[in-house]
């Protein structure tokens, strides 16, 4: 950390450390005369308004470091943050948008790829779709984002269901904690008419995200075809 950066090592170790409210405070409470990098500033405002679901406040940091020029890690990282937030606040397009940019300068990992497959499947593009995730395990078989929706989306369109409940169990086995992996195991099983079976996890998500009118269908949906 350079000596202008010396000020800003609390605020980093309040993030590191999962306290983005008290990092967040920090970082808006330096001075307008501080002499620390106000890019690096603006890096984990961005970050900070990220992890606590203020996704407008991101966008304005974010972006300010995308066009900097700074850093190129930094760069990428904060492109990819930017078609993550536009992707899941509906805004398909611009993810696009930045989805190409990170392909187009190399930057290709899982979640890269993951994240162009979400987006394709919310344009209704599911050859796209099955495709990326097919790229995002092939760079790393472990990641639960892409294990999770691809089992999903085949569990969907009624493709592979053996295949679908493989990866859908395998997410959950590594992230047992996660209502959208129970969700979509629970889907896998109303799929394959094991209703039993399809409650006993779409409940387990439904305990965790109660809110989620996509999980509360799903629920409906199970006891209906457990009944008839």
């Amino acid at each position: 950390m350079g000596a202008n950066n010396s000020e800003l090592k609390r605020g980093i170790e309040l993030y590191n450390g999962r306290a983005y409210s008290d990092s967040l405070a920090f970082f808006l409470s330096l001075p307008s005369s501080t002499e620390a990098d106000k890019m690096e500033i603006a890096y984990y405002l961005g970050l900070c308004y990220t992890k606590l679901h203020k996704y407008d406040d991101a966008l304005v940091y974010l972006e300010s470091v995308v066009t900097s020029g700074g850093k190129l890690e930094r760069v990428l990282q904060c492109r990819f943050l930017l078609a993550v937030i536009y992707a899941v606040s509906g805004r398909k397009r611009l993810a696009d948008f930045e989805l190409n940019k990170l392909l187009e300068t190399g930057y290709m990992t899982a979640s890269v790829y993951a994240a162009i497959a979400y987006v394709a499947w919310e344009q209704e593009d599911t050859e796209k779709c099955l495709s990326y995730y097919e790229k995002s395990l092939e760079n790393d078989g472990n990641n639960v984002t892409s294990l999770n929706g691809m089992g999903y989306v085949l569990a969907c369109e009624e493709k592979d269901l053996t295949k679908a409940l493989s990866m859908c169990k395998k997410a959950v086995e590594k992230a047992p904690d996660s209502a959208a992996c129970l969700d979509s195991l629970g889907w896998v099983y109303y799929k394959l008419g094991l209703y039993k079976d399809s409650l006993k996890y779409l409940e387990q998500a439904e305990m965790l995200d109660k809110d989620n009118d996509v999980i509360a269908d799903h629920i409906r949906m199970a006891k209906l075809g457990a009944v008839k």
